[in-house]
């Protein structure tokens, strides 16, 4: 590229790293982040940032570099995530709930260079890394410790400790709007999970249609409770509150009682839970005993919301106006939205597509099929994926025809609000976590006394959908439901172990020998009526 070129191009770049910068040019002494008892103003949250990524590069992070974040929320993990785009980095957050062998698959996966860890979490990334090591034939490039590191762990140094007088100048880099910005790692419906690799065009694309059609602005105040290594906090809220100039209010995990004690202190106007939180809330005693009446706009999405809990919330909350987000990591994660003042009129529906998004429903042929007729839903947007990791042929597949192919199915009405009506592949999602039958069932087929097992989702009062297993012993074996969950214990993380065991003596089949799920969930439907 010419010299003139690359001044064009710097001048017009927009990356995840520029957002910050303007945000901070623009309000300076705003609050931007409040985290236990720190209190950043933007001016502060840009020079951290700038600190942070200044020692990364020192450590030979660089442009294109993926960096591994395994923490719960913190003030750490949002320095990482802008320091990184301003490096030109890259992004990998990894769920804290995953187990050691699950997470070297990550680090194997990602070519992870360098890792940034939480010290409850130190023991279990260790154990990763040295499994993945073996992959990757080298050892980490790096490692940070996050908030309140304890500096006993060897070879481990605190980002605290290291930002101590580096300089708090502007980092720059040669990022591209077109680099790959975070690579989030998704379960979808395959055995082993997907890295979706999204660039700094994809993500604010996505930032604008959410803060546009969620009817965010510069004076709200966001908690930011549910994980930032889920593509929903992250980039719904987190992200979008920070190109706007908003405050946010990071909270270490989301318990009802942190919820509800942090709206009130902090006078909190926006608030995002997937269906299952908000039911936390509802049930919890404070629910009624805190002053809420600051909150105004409310967001829900990752699950389908139960119409009577909808019902409630709107009851209980009057002053607040209740959004719908649908959509998946592969598109940022943002394609629909249904709007407050159709939140009673549609009940159940995900709404219109977003300000950046196409959507249509297809057949099996992939033809654009009339309002009414159930078919896969496809998008055309900014905010898609680059693609999946190393995977190209899955990335072929998943946008064939020029479309961005969801695995889920829905139907639209004559006035062109989607609603989904079923999962294409056997994906559950419970409590808003995506989880692949397919990866459970075949951990269970590890079980020296499983002959057959079938994984699916029930629905739950709770979870919305609970993860069940269905188990055909081997012939002469006495298996109990105990016998499997401890087998899990420890070998597969919580939020994937089933929250019911049902063992049978045979598995409903076609005559091909497929089994027939959709039998067994009209059979086991009512289980999650025990909680």
């Amino acid at each position: 590229m010419e010299a003139w070129q690359a001044q064009i191009a710097r001048a017009r770049r927009n990356t995840l790293g520029d957002v910050l910068t303007r945000s901070a040019g623009r309000y300076p002494n705003k609050l931007a982040l409040v985290y236990k008892e720190e209190r950043l103003t933007y001016q502060q949250f840009d020079q951290r940032v700038n600190q942070t990524a200044y020692l990364l590069r020192q450590d030979g992070v660089s442009r294109g570099t993926p960096v591994a974040v395994l923490s719960k929320n913190s003030m750490d993990f949002v320095m990482l995530a802008f320091a990184t785009a301003r490096l030109g980095a890259v992004l990998v957050p990894i769920n804290y709930m995953l187990t050691a062998d699950e997470i070297a698959y990550v680090l194997e996966d990602a070519a992870i260079a360098a890792v940034a860890c939480a010290a409850d979490l130190v023991p279990t990334m260790e154990q990763a890394m040295t499994r993945a090591t073996a992959q990757l034939g080298h050892s980490m490039l790096a490692r940070y410790g996050m908030d309140e590191f304890d500096s006993a762990y060897p070879g481990w140094v605190a980002l605290s400790t290291r930002r101590q007088g580096v300089p708090i100048e502007a980092v720059d880099s040669d990022v591209t709007d077109d680099d790959v910005a975070q690579i989030l790692y998704t379960s979808g419906t395959e055995s082993r999970p997907k890295g979706v690799m999204l660039t700094h065009r994809s993500l604010v694309a996505e930032y604008v249609s959410t803060l546009v059609d969620g009817s965010m602005d510069e004076q709200d105040v966001s908690i930011h409770a549910l994980p930032l290594y889920h593509s929903a906090q992250l980039n719904c809220f987190l992200g979008p509150s920070v190109y706007l100039g908003g405050t946010g209010i990071i909270l270490n995990q989301a318990t009802p009682d942190g919820i509800l004690r942090s709206v009130e202190a902090e006078r909190a106007t926006l608030l995002f839970c997937p269906p299952t939180v908000w039911i936390g809330l509802l049930r919890h005693s404070d629910f009624d005993q805190r002053d809420l009446t600051s909150l105004r706009k409310c967001y829900y999405g990752a699950a389908i919301m139960p119409v009577e809990v909808l019902k409630e919330l709107s009851a209980r909350v009057p002053q607040a106006r209740f959004w719908n987000f649908y959509g998946q990591t592969e598109v940022a994660p943002l394609a629909t939205i249904l709007k407050p003042e159709d939140q009673l009129r549609k009940l159940g529906s995900a709404g219109k597509p977003g300000l950046n998004v196409e959507t249509r429903i297809v057949d099996e042929a992939d033809n654009p099929v009339s309002p009414g007729t159930v078919g896969e839903i496809v998008h055309r947007t900014p905010h898609a994926m680059l693609g999946y990791l190393n995977k190209p042929e899955k990335t072929a597949e998943a946008f064939r025809g020029g479309w961005l192919h969801s695995g889920d199915l829905g139907v639209m009405d004559e006035e062109g609000y989607l609603t989904v009506v079923d999962r294409k592949k056997d994906m559950i999602k419970t409590g808003g976590v995506n989880v692949a039958s397919r990866e459970v069932e075949e951990f269970l087929y590890q079980h020296p006394g499983v002959s057959e097992v079938a994984v699916i989702g029930v629905s739950d009062e709770y979870w919305i959908e609970a993860v069940t297993a269905v188990v055909v012993p081997k012939a002469g074996v006495d298996l109990t439901e105990e016998d499997i969950l401890q087998f899990c214990e420890g070998r597969l993380a919580k939020f994937k172990i089933p929250k019911h065991v049902v063992i049978t003596p045979s598995l409903p089949k076609n005559p091909s020998g497929k089994v027939l799920k959709k039998d067994l969930r009209d059979r086991y439907g009512n289980l999650g009526e025990k909680i």
